[in-house]
Order: C-alpha cells, then sequence, then structure tokens
C-alpha cells in the first residue's frame, strides 16, 4: 500500500464533507442547513480534518468564517472530486430509472392536475412505471434525472424539444357551504373573502380579482383584500376549506366539482396570459412507452383544452 492511500484511509470523510460544504455554502449555519445537522458538529469536523491536516483552513470571527489561504487552495481540489461524487450519483440513477419515465411538473400541477390523471395511464399501462416530481425550477433535460416536463409559458424555451398542451381558463369557485342555495350576481362575489393568487415574478401574472371586476364592469375601490398564495393548489385548498371564493384553473378542480366539495357560483371566465408545454428529453422517446407517454399526456390535454374554454355562446 503506498504512503498516499494510507493518508487517504486515515482522513476524516465526515470533516471533507463538511469543510467543503462550508467553503462551497459560504457560512457553518448554510452549510449544516445542507447537511442537515447541527453548525456545533459542522465546526467540530472541520476541527477534526485542521486536526489531521496540521493547517489552519478556516478563520473564525464571530459567526462569520472565511477561508485562509490554505484552505482556499484546499477546497478548490476537494470540491472536484465532490463534483465527481455528484456526477458519479447522476449516473448510478439514471441507470436505475432506465425503464422508469420521469416527469417534473410544477407542484400545483402535479398536485391538482397530472398527478391526479396519471392513474389513467397506468391503467392503460399497468407494466409502465413512471415517477412523478412537483419542482418549480425548470430541469436541465440530459442532465437532471428527468425524461418529460409540464412547463408554463416561455419557461419551456429552455427546451429543445417540447409541444404545447392547453391554455387553462380561472373560474370563481368556492365551497357551496361559503354562498348557501341563492343565486348570486357577478358582483356579488367581491363581498366575499376573497382568496388571491400570485405566482413568482418570473412567470405573467395571474388574473386578478381587479381584472375580473373590470370585466363584470363592477368598481373596486384600491386593491381587494384577502389573502395570497404562491401556489394555485394552496388557493384551492383553502376555498375547499371554506376560507374564500379563488379564480381557480379549471384544469385543477375537476375533482373537486364533481365531489362538490366546489362549485362555481357564476360561470365567467378567464384566460390564462400563457400555454402549459410538454417538453422531453430526446432519449425519452428510446424509453419503453416513451412516445406512448408523450401521445397521452398532449391528447388528455386537447380534451382539458375543450373543458376548461367557455361555452360558445
Amino acid at each position: 500500500m503506498s504512503s498516499d492511500e494510507q493518508v487517504f484511509r486515515g482522513i476524516p470523510l465526515k470533516g471533507l464533507q463538511a469543510f467543503e460544504a462550508v467553503g462551497r455554502c459560504g457560512s457553518v449555519m448554510a452549510a449544516a442547513a445542507e447537511l442537515n445537522v447541527s453548525s456545533g458538529a459542522i465546526s467540530q469536523q472541520i476541527r477534526k480534518i485542521e486536526s489531521f491536516l496540521g493547517i489552519t483552513l478556516v478563520e473564525r470571527s464571530g459567526r462569520t468564517v472565511e477561508l485562509t489561504q490554505w484552505g482556499r487552495l484546499y477546497h478548490r481540489e476537494i470540491s472536484k472530486g465532490f463534483e465527481q461524487f455528484a456526477l458519479a450519483q447522476q449516473v448510478l440513477e439514471r441507470a436505475r430509472n432506465e425503464n422508469a419515465l420521469v416527469l417534473s411538473a410544477l407542484s400545483s400541477v402535479v398536485n391538482k392536475w397530472i398527478g391526479r390523471r396519471i392513474f389513467d395511464w397506468q391503467a392503460l399501462h399497468p407494466d409502465a412505471h413512471v415517477r412523478v416530481t412537483g419542482r418549480d425550477r425548470e430541469p436541465q433535460m440530459g442532465f437532471d434525472e428527468v425524461d418529460f416536463r409540464v412547463s408554463y409559458g416561455s419557461d419551456v424555451l429552455q427546451h429543445d424539444h417540447y409541444a404545447e398542451l392547453f391554455r387553462d381558463w380561472v373560474v370563481p369557485t368556492c365551497s357551496p357551504a361559503l354562498v348557501g342555495n341563492g343565486e348570486l350576481a357577478a358582483a356579488d362575489l367581491l363581498s366575499y373573502p376573497l382568496l388571491h393568487v400570485e405566482w413568482e415574478r418570473h412567470f405573467t401574472p395571474y388574473p386578478s380579482w381587479a381584472e375580473f371586476a373590470a370585466k363584470i364592469g363592477a368598481g373596486l375601490k384600491g386593491q381587494p383584500s384577502g389573502l395570497s398564495f404562491t401556489l394555485s393548489s394552496s388557493a384551492i385548498d383553502a376555498a375547499v376549506n371554506k376560507r374564500g371564493i379563488v379564480l381557480a384553473q379549471m384544469s385543477m378542480i375537476a375533482d373537486e366539482l364533481e365531489a362538490q366539495t366546489l362549485v362555481i357560483p357564476v360561470d365567467i371566465r378567464m384566460p390564462l396570459r400563457e400555454s402549459y408545454f410538454l417538453a422531453w428529453d430526446r432519449s425519452a422517446l428510446q424509453k419503453p412507452y416513451g412516445p406512448e407517454f408523450r401521445d397521452w399526456v398532449i391528447a388528455i390535454s386537447r380534451r382539458q383544452a375543450q373543458i376548461s374554454a367557455p361555452a360558445a355562446s
């Protein structure tokens, strides 16, 4: 056994991991959060590796830390190894999921639309394996473990292969217990507690109650009050729980309407500003059931487009 191998065998690997995370994250607290340990455990591991190497890697000043000259040099080199670990894990994951189709979608789309429809696919193809993941950040096709992605709007331009699915519409909806059995005029809705959906800023804005009021010719003084949610699914859940009326996406309330946990008191619909798209990695179409899965998602989206849009007058 070489002397280099003997040195490597004795090195505290947890200390290496802690030091790499501190150098990359910029603080002990951030490294501790990433590794799911305490800040004290991180500091202890770094002291162990400093003792092993006989050099100071980190300078401490109160709650802040900074890598020393030796620490920066050492971190630069060990980071290469950790990058290789990450790449090796990705290769392993891809091999493990070689016959599985991995579908990524926005969290609300998973919770309220495709995650519910996937059981229909499974009934048609019981031998197929699909893994559905909710993720708001766009994946990198060919790098992340994703075969298909349901994207919204211009985010899909990050991908090479995609097809438009449907443009969704929103409609006022609430628990039947909130409005009772009487007939309501559109303007009456504005007197109830209103639930708002405010997407992250990189998306085009979600249809608002102010726009609804303008559409029906009702006057509003200032911004309507009420709770706001960044996730459409959270706002819908609040409406089911009798917390107010929400402008809900038609694609996301089909099950609630069928179960009568939600009703549409006034059927006035407004379109989203952009469409949903399905993107895919080229290699996904070489997997078992890959082309069939793509065609199935596109087919159910065409049906959804017909359901979501208002009836022609």
